[in-house]
């Protein structure tokens, strides 16, 4: 994917690209798999996929899954490059948490909120205060701070401030931040204040959930970019392994790869 969006922003820049992939499709680890029987391939699977799964071009598996952040850096690189224009998104319907041995969706709405009974009424209060003092938190003002020292002080104290009980820190740190264990909290804060925040400012930007996703996988994000650089000029080879980077007077020239520069 790097290097699929180099090649796209140097292609726009006027530069002359040329992109070579040893594989048969584009974004290498970012690629999304499909039809199903290159899956079962790629990954050495004994037979074919069973009928119950249908049509193989039905299929897009995505090698490293992962949702994008409405508000977050890739979003913002997309509109302005306008590799948007070769993509579909929809918006995830939603999030959820396992908590006790039941299935809670993590609340998108502020009436979600009201009637989730993730936490209680006082928590919910209390809570909500955060929230504003998160999204009215700049690392540049320290008007906004309220006495917490971003780069001091932890986010264990932070929710001190704010007097959050346990359920709503591990909602907080695991659903909101998105972390995986608990280290976080005894880090400086920014960190952590600066996560919640893109949280909020991508749910609010299409309400349902903070996270968007390419319609047919992953794999369109290298492609859109490959796009990009076509469209401008730039050349893709796909199925060229690199075999020697051909060196002149210090500076490169060419490229060898079966057999031919």
């Amino acid at each position: 994917l790097q290097e699929c969006i180099l090649s796209g922003i140097m292609s726009v820049n006027g530069k002359k690209v040329l992109h070579m992939d040893r594989n048969s499709y584009y974004g290498g680890e970012s690629a999304s798999i499909t039809p199903l029987e290159d899956l079962y391939k790629r990954f050495n699977l004994p037979g074919t996929p069973p009928e119950s799964m249908g049509r193989g071009r039905d299929w897009n598996v995505d090698l490293i899954p992962k949702f994008l952040m409405a508000n977050g850096q890739l979003v913002k690189m997309l509109l302005y490059t306008e590799v948007t224009r070769y993509l579909d998104f929809k918006v995830i319907e939603g999030s959820f948490v396992y908590k006790g041995g039941k299935i809670y969706k993590v609340p998108s709405t502020e009436a979600e909120a009201l009637a989730s009974s993730l936490m209680g009424l006082f928590e919910k209060r209390r809570f909500r205060k955060f929230l504003v003092y998160v999204a009215n938190f700049d690392e540049n003002d320290s008007r906004t701070f309220e006495g917490v020292d971003p780069k001091k002080t932890t986010m264990r104290d932070v929710y001190k401030k704010f007097d959050l009980g346990q359920d709503v820190i591990d909602f907080t740190g695991h659903a909101l931040a998105l972390y995986r264990t608990d280290d976080y909290l005894d880090q400086p804060c920014q960190e952590t204040i600066n996560r919640i925040k893109l949280y909020s400012e991508s749910l609010a930007r299409y309400g349902k959930s903070p996270y968007l996703y390419p319609l047919y996988g992953l794999g369109e994000l290298p492609q859109g970019f490959a796009r990009l650089s076509a469209i401008y000029g730039g050349t893709y080879m796909l199925n060229k392994p690199i075999e020697e980077i051909v060196i002149e007077n210090g500076k490169v020239v060419g490229v060898k790869s079966e057999g031919e520069v």
